[in-house]
């Protein structure tokens, strides 16, 4: 299974010929980024901003193909009063086989316990780390250690040259890590993860 980093919030998994994107940005809507024109299967957003929810911005290939993939959602929130401030926030848990991809969306607010026992233990955790409009960077340490996933993935930064001014950089969340980071370019093979628990920073390919 491939995991490839697009940019922002948004990430394609591949398994043999079926693509699945999740969180498209629209056109425009991030700095430093390019327009996505990808082609896949089957898309889902954790919710309805432009930045997550850039559907026209991914063309459906029209091709009958049974998923690979099982997908359950979590609801959350977007900030840390039940939504009244940003709505409301999906975590979108992909399986395929044994392999559970989570992928946070904007959450902004601790999960409960029970939501965090539906993805405690996954393989692979696709988190925003920026702050701002997610929970800051010690908080979403905190859900990290909670979770205690395989891997451990940032997204939703910004740096030198991509990404919204008022979040914060990678660097600014990786402070507060207990084990070291990875730098590594924009895909990931996910069958070869290894057994030890990483950190694991990607390169947007559309930076």
């Amino acid at each position: 299974m491939l995991l490839e980093y697009l940019g922002h919030a948004c990430f394609k998994i591949t398994q043999d010929s079926f693509s699945l994107i999740i969180d498209p940005y629209s056109s425009g809507s991030v700095p430093g980024l390019a327009d996505l024109k990808e082609e896949a299967n089957q898309v889902i957003c954790s919710h309805d901003h432009y930045d997550h929810y850039g559907l026209s911005e991914v063309k459906l290939l029209n091709v009958r193909v049974d998923t690979p993939f099982a997908l359950e959602v979590i609801d959350t929130y977007h900030d840390d009063k039940q939504g009244e401030l940003r709505g409301k926030n999906n975590i979108n848990i992909i399986t395929h086989e044994d392999t559970r991809i989570v992928h946070m969306g904007d959450i902004g607010c601790m999960p409960e316990d029970e939501q965090i026992d539906k993805i405690k233990g996954c393989d692979v955790l696709l988190i925003p780390v920026g702050g701002f409009f997610t929970t800051a960077p010690d908080i979403t340490w905190e859900i990290v250690k909670k979770v205690n996933p395989k891997v451990c993935i940032p997204m939703h930064f910004r740096s030198e040259t991509f990404g919204y001014d008022v979040i914060g950089t990678v660097d600014e969340f990786l402070k507060y890590a207990d084990i070291p980071a990875e730098r590594i370019g924009s895909s990931l093979n996910i069958d070869d993860l290894g057994a030890e628990r990483r950190l694991i920073v990607m390169t947007p390919s559309k930076a």
